[in-house]
């Protein structure tokens, strides 16, 4: 496969609403993002993807634009996104920015002429349809709970929205509104920006018939009338070809519901469409009756499946974005770790898993700090729209008692990511002077980046040497991939291979002693999480990776 800069990089993510508020507002904003790049610089970090940070009513925190080439005031002005672009170039930090076009703002001035009349030259900027019997014109239920349509009374007709009803999607059918936004990713591009991650790129096209969806509790299912629908790949090719393929940068689309098939189209060396995409089947496994919401275990085995079909099924044809958590998921560690006993082991064995396999490495900010679940126990300290209609749809609606939904809320709510940021033991965590936009994880004063900086066995420290270890070593960024112990229960192993050097990588996660076959004695140990060796056992949440260099060949 082709080398590319952004295959050698490691990708951080900054939800700037919750990384560092430099003017005591209680909110985030760029001039916090541009005192923190240091810290980023001392972590090794490649990339920086900027969460939006457009000018927004702020529906859904961000990603309903009201206008793409406007800062959101919160956050400061282009003056200040500018200066941020330079500071990080100068510390040889890329900046991508999240390009949100399945939808906008219904503040968008698209948005207002085309909702004044049916024959407004905007109108076919969105989907309007007529209602269907005096009601919306299908079953469909937005992802964010209620109809996906909202009815407009200037014209008697209904708006689809996929998300909020804030947030109605755009018609890519309509080739003059795909000008505008190529127009729009030149101008960011011109600018200097590196890249785009694509917000939910995989729903743009619609089935024109839109038919009704299978109904799940309330509504029927859009999923298979609007992922990967009948254009979505002519659209991206088109941009490749107007925007994308006249410049040195790099793409990531969010693909919810992909498969390896649809994945080999979307991100194939020889599509020309998009560098990567974002698979959510391993964040989304132990789903149940109501989706996302319940409290139910990773099973390991189904886990490894996962990632070794995607690393197997995408070699030699595409890249893989590699990430355990984001701003829609909760924290790392408490997910797929131990935040409570085994909160350091656990939080560095992911790192081991994840930084050592085949793809591009996402850390999401607080992840090399090991931050964790929020712990919320009142509604209230809720902010995101997608929780908080959850849990008045499932309590007042279906049944679910008011104690269950909050355990899901605590395991699983996107709320989780968007605690701010713990920089030090100070009050707020060192993060704002004022009052946070939302409440700080009460545990900041034992994790916090200014007690990990001066430690050199802390999650930091180790996640500085996982990402010079993709810096240094050829083999984790270009060595093939086979899963090992595959019938393992507790163990995730792996090895890559490139030429005569093999690296293998051991990850126990579970809180027991796992026997396995013991290192080789040529063996060099390159990264571990405890300080000693154990011989032919690994100790709870124990991670190990060891390079071994084959002499009998060449």
């Amino acid at each position: 496969m082709k080398s590319a800069w952004w295959k050698e990089s490691v990708i951080y993510q900054i939800y700037p609403r919750s990384f560092c508020d430099s003017n005591g507002d209680g909110i985030g904003d760029i001039q916090g993002i541009i005192s923190k790049l240091d810290y980023l610089k001392r972590l090794g970090i490649d990339i920086i993807w900027l969460s939006p940070v457009y000018q927004s009513p702020n529906e859904d925190n961000g990603y309903d634009i009201s206008d793409y080439q406007k800062i959101m005031k919160e956050f400061g002005d282009m003056e200040d996104f500018d200066k941020l672009l330079a500071e990080a170039h100068m510390r040889n930090i890329r900046i991508i920015m999240d390009l949100v076009v399945n939808h906008t703002s219904d503040e968008h001035a698209w948005f207002v002429e085309s909702r004044k009349s049916k024959d407004n030259p905007y109108r076919d900027f969105y989907i309007w349809k007529e209602g269907k019997d005096g009601k919306e014109p299908n079953n469909w239920g937005s992802w964010f709970g209620g109809s996906a349509w909202q009815h407009d009374e200037a014209t008697d007709m209904y708006y689809l929205h996929i998300f909020a009803k804030k947030q109605p999607d755009l018609n890519w059918d309509n080739s003059e509104l795909r000008q505008k936004v190529y127009e729009m990713m030149r101008w960011w591009l011109e600018k200097g920006v590196d890249g785009f991650r694509m917000d939910v790129i995989s729903l743009i096209s619609k089935n024109p018939d839109f038919p009704d969806g299978e109904v799940n509790g309330l509504y029927g299912d859009l999923t298979p009338y609007c992922a990967h629908g009948p254009h979505v790949h002519e659209y991206l090719q088109e941009m490749n070809r107007e925007v994308l393929s006249k410049y040195d940068i790099m793409t990531v689309g969010e693909t919810a519901c992909v498969t390896l098939e649809e994945a080999k189209k979307y991100a194939g060396e020889d599509r020309n469409e998009l560098d990567m995409v974002f698979q959510f089947e391993h964040v989304e496994l132990g789903s149940g009756k109501y989706g996302k919401w319940n409290d139910k275990p990773i099973d390991l085995r189904e886990l490894k499946s996962v990632f070794q079909k995607w690393e197997e099924g995408l070699e030699g044809i595409g890249w893989n974005a590699l990430f355990w958590s984001n701003h829609d998921q909760p924290r790392a560690v408490s997910r797929f770790g131990d935040d409570k006993e085994y909160w350091e082991y656990s939080a560095k064995m992911l790192g081991v898993c994840l930084h050592l396999m085949k793809g591009t490495p996402y850390i999401y900010q607080g992840e090399e700090l090991g931050m964790t679940n929020a712990g919320f126990t009142e509604l209230s300290d809720y902010r995101d729209l997608e929780s908080i209609n959850a849990y008045h749809e499932m309590v007042e609606e279906q049944g679910v008692s008011a104690e269950e939904m909050m355990t899901y809320l605590q395991k699983k709510s996107r709320d989780n990511a968007r605690t701010p940021m713990q920089w030090s033991a100070e009050e707020n965590a060192g993060f704002t002077t004022g009052v946070p936009w939302i409440k700080v994880n009460s545990n900041y004063k034992q994790i916090n980046a200014q007690a990990q900086l001066e430690n050199p066995d802390s999650i930091y420290n180790f996640y500085r040497r996982l990402i010079q270890l993709r810096h240094e070593e050829e083999i984790v960024v270009h060595g093939s991939f086979e899963m090992l112990y595959k019938e393992s229960d507790q163990i995730f192993a792996y090895q890559r291979v490139l030429s005569n050097i093999k690296l293998v990588v051991l990850c126990n996660f579970t809180p027991n002693h796992v026997a396995f076959d013991g290192i080789p004695k040529k063996a060099q140990i390159l990264i571990e999480n405890y300080k000693d060796e154990c011989g032919n056992y690994l100790r709870p949440y124990e991670a190990i990776a060891y390079k071994i260099l084959d002499d009998t060949q060449g």
